[in-house]
């Protein structure tokens, strides 16, 4: 339906009478209660049955609030305050507006599907907008542009107004005007600060050619379901006055994660109005949510929507929901104390109301390795003590933290899924340097060299894609082989020939320097070299960051394994792993904001080291405000556990290829003590903590490393323990200059000096000096060093 039709919206005088109080139906009403508020606690009572004026429900994790929604709905339909067609109800899934529907069937029947105001933002958005298109400048069968359609559209005007689109990637500005729309801003909103750090200043001007090319092609992002709305109402105060005329009830479900845009409309329709008689009618909005898992700011949620709602909307309700249902008391505690170091918070204090359970452990380990090892054998034994796999997780800060417990589950034959996003070796990043890498390997494997030819883009499309098949196929070689001829004849056009040249010519390097150079040097200039490191640097989506980690650390794995063919046989296996396990009990990896919503008896929580968690890129970003979301996002992960939740930390971890020391995450301190127990570790980071005699595992004797496990580390481990060690061998990890840089081997190293060595983070160099197991080391780029001769190798 169009704005020039008139809608057949409810008539006063057809709508339902309100019982008279004393009235035979208002006694008899009173007297019975629905069983739909059966079983609520007092506190959901009183948020379900509370219908006039605006309310704020904080929801604690696990206090019943998608029960409290669909109950609240249930009693306003049954108590008949509105039509279903009168209340509208803003989700932030389809997953969840669904759930919302079932709940309320099942409390009062079907009603729930007459309410066609039930669902998504987004979805909504698109309902309105269809009705009153014309009004925006679009027809009612416009289109909505998924992200590669938004891509493909941005670089025609990008191409139309001669900007370089390799300098000023349209992937860039995608991300940049949803960043604009989901803060309500249209081109004429656009500073010349905000728009300057685009195409030399042009970013405004762009955006708003991007709009009108929208408006040309009938078409709408996703942004613009939000936008437009907005425009609409505020440009048209008797359309808007129509909807909220319509909506007797709002209920928002999620509202600490609503953006700006988000948020303007939803002012916009609760905003204070008159009926016909020039009386003020009721802000019947109520929003549920909770400030304490705030935690996709990153994604332009503003947790100040949910911290000023009573200024927003005066003589607001608030009803704190603090009975948890889900944890044991101790996890409730630990996690309460932890979020209430926030200053931004409107304050509210779990308790549950089942038993205290076990306290929160800590365990501190000496390196990520150590970690995932540790983590491994406590599932092990979870396992063998009949733990559902299924109800246990591992709730990561960071996706490349996914890597050292997905081999370790590969090594130990321990089923597991990732939540939220492929496997590490499944991503698409991960799979287009490993393709690089097979090709180097076997220039025959036909299925690689289709998928990076183009990768990043050099010109090689469908067209060349097919000339090389052809010629393949007549010729009966490989892809390879056929383009290297290709490249070297005139089948192709001028540009595609050298394109194709250039990239046959790089392959030819790489294979030779397979011969000269380490497979992990190697991997690194093959993702230089290519481009493709630089793909994903001047990609400025929300995941490009997350896919550098990914690459730096899948060159990190590589460092375990001796040479290439040893690396990729061992991807072949974990992947065939992977392909043939249908079991349905599984361990679940994933990140901590892919956790949200999420519950499981026992949760491990590995990582918690500064700069990895908290975030250093989030501090450095967001400061204070980035500080806070960092913790909520730890508020987050213990409260995902039932009746068990694990915290660990590293001393060393490797990151990127490069060996860091790290300090604990201040967030372990700010746990209470009284809700916390110390594991003992038997491992070097027992050492290292003060306590001399605390055994290491590595310290034990060689017999006990008879186990079959086949990780590098194990291994290591019995080669070190097949030498023979004096008594004093090991006193702990060794610091110089205050930075822990290996462990004393008690080996003599006097033989080493004048030798090349290389070290793990300092690189190349020559050994100047020996002082028992020190070197002085004057590498050939990061000048003179002290280091121990256990953390070099001879060259």
């Amino acid at each position: 339906m169009n704005s020039t039709s008139p809608e057949k919206w409810p008539r006063p005088d057809t709508d339902p009478p309100e019982p008279a109080a004393g009235s035979i139906s208002a006694r008899a009403a009173a007297a019975a209660t629905p069983p739909y508020l059966d079983g609520l606690n007092p506190e959901q009572y009183e948020a379900a049955t509370t219908l006039d004026g605006p309310l704020l429900v904080l929801a604690g994790a696990g206090t019943g609030k998608t029960r409290v929604l669909t109950t609240r709905i249930a009693h306003i339909l049954t108590t008949r305050r509105a039509f279903p067609g009168q209340i509208l109800a803003v989700t932030f899934t389809n997953k969840a507006a669904r759930e919302m529907k079932n709940r309320i069937g099942k409390l009062i029947g079907g009603v729930a599907e007459g309410m066609p105001w039930l669902g998504t933002f987004h979805s909504i958005g698109a309902k309105i907008l269809r009705r009153h298109a014309e009004l925006v400048d679009l027809k009612s069968d416009f289109t909505i542009l998924d992200t590669d359609d938004q891509i493909r559209l941005l670089k025609q005007v990008l191409a139309a107004e001669n900007i370089d689109d390799k300098r000023w990637p349209a992937r860039q500005f995608a991300w940049m005007i949803d960043n604009w729309k989901n803060r309500g801003q249209r081109p004429k909103d656009i500073s010349g600060g905000d728009g300057f750090s685009f195409a030399g200043g042009r970013g405004g001007e762009l955006y708003g050619l991007y709009q009108s090319r929208l408006k040309a092609l009938n078409a709408v992002d996703f942004g613009d379901l939000l936008l437009e709305m907005i425009r609409l109402f505020q440009d048209n105060p008797d359309i808007l006055a129509e909807y909220q005329n319509r909506f007797r009830f709002t209920l928002v479900d999620e509202y600490q994660d609503t953006n700006v845009a988000q948020y303007l409309w939803l002012r916009l329709l609760a905003q204070t109005r008159t009926d016909e008689d020039g009386e003020t009618l009721p802000q019947n909005i109520c929003c549920v949510g909770d400030d304490d898992q705030s935690i996709y700011g990153w994604r332009g949620a503003e947790v100040e929507n949910i911290l000023r709602f009573d200024k927003d909307f005066p003589g607001a309700k608030i009803i704190r929901l603090e009975r948890n249902y889900r944890s044991t008391s101790h996890i409730l505690q630990a996690a309460s104390h932890l979020i209430s170091h926030n200053e931004g918070r409107l304050g509210k204090e779990l308790h549950s109301v089942g038993e205290d359970g076990e306290r929160v452990a800590v365990r501190g380990v000496w390196d990520g390795e150590e970690e995932a090892r540790a983590i491994g054998e406590d599932i092990e034994q979870f396992q063998r003590k009949k733990h559902n796999l299924n109800e246990i997780a591992i709730l990561v800060r960071a996706s490349f933290q996914m890597l050292e417990f997905e081999d370790r589950f590969v090594t130990l034959g321990l089923p597991y899924r990732v939540i939220g996003g492929p496997r590490f070796y499944e991503r698409k990043e991960i799979r287009d340097a490993l393709a690089y890498l097979k090709i180097i390997s076997s220039s025959a494997n036909d299925l690689a060299f289709e998928r990076i030819i183009n990768v990043p883009r050099r010109g090689l499309g469908d067209a060349t894609l097919k000339v090389i098949h052809a010629l393949a196929r007549s010729q009966s070689i490989s892809l390879f082989d056929a383009a290297r001829i290709l490249a070297e004849t005139e089948e192709l056009n001028t540009r595609s020939r050298r394109s194709l040249a250039s990239l046959m010519a790089m392959f030819e390097r790489w294979q030779n320097q397979k011969e000269t150079s380490s497979h992990t040097e190697l991997a690194e200039i093959v993702l230089d070299e290519s481009g493709y490191t630089e793909m994903w640097q001047k990609d400025r989506a929300a995941d490009a960051p997350g896919r550098l980690e990914n690459l730096k650390e899948l060159v990190r794995s590589m460092q375990d394994f001796e040479n290439l063919a040893g690396f990729l046989e061992h991807i072949s296996l974990v992947m065939d792993t992977e392909a043939n396990s249908e079991e349905t009990d599984k361990v679940n990896l994933m990140t901590l904001h892919a956790a949200k919503g999420l519950e499981f008896d026992t949760v491990f929580l590995p990582g918690w080291e500064e700069g990895l968690f908290p975030h250093q890129r989030t501090l450095d970003e967001s400061g204070r405000a980035g500080l806070e979301e960092e913790r909520r996002l730890a508020y987050v992960g213990l409260t995902r556990a039932r009746k068990m939740a694990s915290v660990s930390f590293a001393q060393n971890r490797r990151i990127h290829a490069l060996w860091q020391s790290a300090l604990p995450s201040r967030f372990l301190d700010e746990l209470p003590a009284a809700h916390v127990k110390i594991l003992e570790n038997q491992n070097n980071y027992g050492a290292s903590m003060g306590n001399n005699n605390v055994e290491s595992r590595f310290d034990r004797n060689p017999a006990d490393f008879s186990g079959n496990y086949n990780t590098p580390g194990w291994q290591r481990a019995q080669q070190q323990h097949a030498q023979p060690r004096t008594p004093m061998a090991r006193s702990g990890p060794k610091q110089i200059d205050g930075e822990i840089v290996g462990r004393d081997t008690g080996s003599g190293s006097s033989q080493m000096l004048g030798n090349r060595v290389f070290h793990q983070k300092f690189g190349y160099g020559e050994v100047m000096a020996v002082d028992g197991d020190k070197l002085t080391v004057e590498f050939d780029k990061a000048g003179t060093k002290r280091v121990l001769a256990s953390f070099v190798e001879q060259h």
